[in-house]
């Protein structure tokens, strides 16, 4: 705020980070040239070794670094929450109540649970004190330009999902995958589920209902977890997305091939791919030759660390 608040504020952060050789001077010079009444609230980037006048001229002008942000996966409305009062004037807590509120987030076109399919991962410019209602809005404008590009619409028609059941869908794809050619596959299986009315039973959403994203192994008991977001106990899609898709995964979704395939289990190489089959006979036989690589590993890492 301008007047002596914002000198004691700037002259202490400056101090602190070490950036004035002479902070007397510049205080002096800063008062002189009105710096103080005239001064914003805001983020400003200063270079270490700068000159004291070309810092006066950054404040005096209101020349603002912008703020950059990389969105890559986002899983919680907290972790966004967290992400906008590091980068924002808008705290974290303020954004997590602004996220908990129906009559706040109702314009955008989502609820609490569906929040995050309003963002689609990339590299977003904003200024420090863009307020939270303009931020999600720039989230909704890119996110409507996406889906009205590339036939989206229409291909989500065509499956007969809406662009918000492609994007929950594709966030468990995301999920479950890093090889970008396998999930036009992995789409497929969780696709014929849907449309034969079986259980998705998607492993990543019990990860996300327990709230546990370190979680390396599925235990059987944790599938009894009393969640909307359950896909072994709950038919259908959950109530909204459990991570940010990118662009490929969607588009995956949306390009998947048509095939029979309704189950999948890691390979036992460990390679990251996946067997797919059409039956239950078949994947058991995959599923087995997983689980026993699986259990010889950790054998061996037991043996190597009594």
């Amino acid at each position: 705020m301008p007047g002596k608040d914002a000198k004691a504020q700037v002259l202490q952060q400056l101090d602190t980070a070490h950036l004035l050789s002479h902070p007397s001077v510049f205080s002096f010079m800063a008062g002189a040239m009105n710096v103080w009444q005239s001064i914003k609230p805001g983020r400003f980037e200063i270079k270490s070794g700068q000159n004291l006048l070309s810092i006066i001229r950054i404040f005096q002008k209101n020349r603002q670094s912008p703020v950059v942000l990389n969105i890559g996966r986002i899983r919680t409305n907290e972790s966004l929450a967290r992400l906008i009062g590091k980068n924002f004037s808008t705290d974290s807590l303020s954004a997590i109540s602004f996220f908990n509120t129906p009559a706040s987030l109702q314009k955008f076109g989502v609820d609490s649970n569906t929040l995050l399919s309003l963002i689609i991962p990339g590299t977003y410019v904003f200024k420090w004190e863009t307020k939270l209602d303009s931020v999600l809005s720039r989230f909704k404008g890119v996110k409507d330009s996406f889906w009205l590009a590339g036939n989206r619409m229409q291909k989500a028609a065509a499956l007969g999902l809406s662009p918000l059941q492609v994007c929950i869908l594709a966030s468990i794809v995301e999920e479950e995958t890093n090889k970008d050619e396998e999930k036009g596959n992995i789409a497929s299986v969780y696709i014929n589920r849907l449309n034969k009315n079986i259980a998705l039973g998607a492993d990543p959403t019990i990860k996300f209902a327990l709230k546990d994203f370190s979680l390396k192994r599925i235990l059987y008991a944790y599938l009894s977890v009393n969640s909307p977001y359950n896909t072994y106990r709950n038919k259908g899609l959950p109530p909204g997305p459990i991570c940010t898709p990118t662009k490929v995964t969607i588009d995956a979704v949306l390009n998947a091939p048509k095939t029979g395939y309704l189950f999948f289990v890691a390979k036992s190489d460990f390679s990251g791919y996946h067997h797919f089959s059409t039956t239950f006979a078949e994947h058991q036989q995959y599923a087995k030759e997983y689980q026993d690589a699986l259990n010889a590993l950790l054998t061996q890492k037991q043996n190597e660390n009594p």
